[in-house]
């Protein structure tokens, strides 16, 4: 597979079979994957695998958690900041609404999408969890560099026949899952990644979102 093809096909993957991922394999992967640009060679990124019992372990201590506190717990990080362009609020809604269309989840049923959003923090049941980790102390510009440490594991996971779906819900367990994965004093959980094989007969996983228009996102001068 080129990378266009890695790029095209790269969707977040939101329904997956129970195929193990072999542990050779996964150790390959993240090798291949250290290719990834950084700046001054800072490589800033730290990774957590789980699978088996040691995912499980994670799933049902954020099960308990979210039960007793569903809006999670403080963070000085949050997921989305505190100002979204109306363009890009509508895009949000709107892959929302086409995610829930797929899999035939009303506006209405509250409970149905709740139940549905809840299977983020069992990773849509990949047999493969990553943490992302980093130093809190970092600049913006290694935030950046992690970013680009994830697509390539993303794209990389293409190649390899596997699906992925980046999670930054997780940020609102950061606490928790600090202590429970034993971080270090100024090491956070950036987000989770669901990795596993796609499961093809799965509706949302037909979810293809679109992106902008050329002239919305670039200009070309000089040519």
């Amino acid at each position: 597979m080129d990378v266009s093809t890695a790029v095209k096909k790269r969707i977040s993957t939101r329904a997956f079979l129970p195929t193990p991922l072999d542990k050779d394999d996964v150790e390959q992967w993240l090798k291949d994957a250290q290719r990834a640009p950084s700046g001054g060679n800072l490589q800033p990124w730290r990774v957590i695998a789980l699978a088996g019992d040691d995912k499980l372990a994670v799933e049902n201590l954020a099960a308990e958690k979210l039960l007793s506190n569903p809006r999670g717990e403080p963070t000085d990080y949050p997921i989305y900041p505190e100002y979204i362009s109306d363009v890009q609020n509508a895009r949000r809604r709107a892959v929302g609404e086409a995610m829930y269309g797929k899999i035939g989840i009303p506006r209405e049923d509250r409970a149905g999408r709740m139940v549905w959003f809840a299977r983020n923090y069992r990773f849509f049941d990949a047999p493969l969890a990553l943490f992302i980790v980093m130093d809190e102390r970092v600049g913006h510009g290694q935030w950046g560099h992690a970013g680009m440490f994830m697509q390539t594991l993303c794209l990389l996971a293409e190649e390899r026949g596997w699906g992925t779906c980046m999670q930054e819900c997780w940020g609102i367990l950061r606490p928790t899952l600090k202590a429970h994965l034993g971080l270090g004093e100024h090491e956070m959980v950036w987000c989770g990644i669901a990795v596993g094989v796609p499961d093809p007969e799965n509706p949302v996983n037909e979810l293809y979102t679109d992106r902008a228009e050329l002239e919305e996102f670039a200009e070309l001068r000089g040519f």
